[in-house]
């Protein structure tokens, strides 16, 4: 049996409130150009992408915000810990993203960091649109139902 994409993937950190505040229209994976000590230090498994965004500059995109904190064992070489950091997609990739964040309301917001299998540091990015409150409204409804419809089945048998 063939693992799933995710069961490969060593997840580093996730923003979990992205789906809550924004309304995710597309995906895209990037790479993350990094320093050596801030590779050590995602190992750790300590960083965090929950404030963070992406924009397009000069087109090329750049993660803004994401926090990964110093390699303890490093000394005079260490990295800033919120850093502007470039990502690594294809130069069409980055033109239809920076595109795409030039719309009303749309934004690019990181939603997994993450280790692929050969072991190279990569970023979920995801086209989004901020929700409103109602909408937020309308997607906890949808879910405790979905719950609640699920736990009635399998009552049921």
């Amino acid at each position: 049996m063939a693992k799933k994409k995710d069961d490969q993937n060593k997840v580093i950190a996730d923003n979990r409130k992205a789906r809550y505040a924004y309304a995710i229209d597309s995906t895209l994976e990037a790479g993350l150009m990094l320093t050596g000590s801030e590779v050590k230090s995602l190992r750790t498994g300590k960083a965090t992408i929950g404030e963070s965004y992406a924009f397009a500059k000069d087109g090329e995109l750049y993660l803004v915000n994401a926090y990964i904190p110093e390699y303890t064992q490093s000394n005079r070489f260490n990295h800033e810990p919120k850093r502007m950091r470039k990502l690594l997609v294809h130069k069409k990739e980055a033109s239809r993203l920076a595109m795409a964040i030039q719309r009303e309301g749309m934004t690019l917001i990181p939603l997994k960091l993450y280790f692929n299998p050969k072991g190279i540091a990569k970023v979920e990015l995801g086209v989004a649109k901020g929700k409103k409150l109602h909408d937020k409204r309308e997607t906890e409804k949808n879910r405790d139902w979905q719950r609640d419809k699920a736990r009635l089945m399998r009552a049921k048998g």
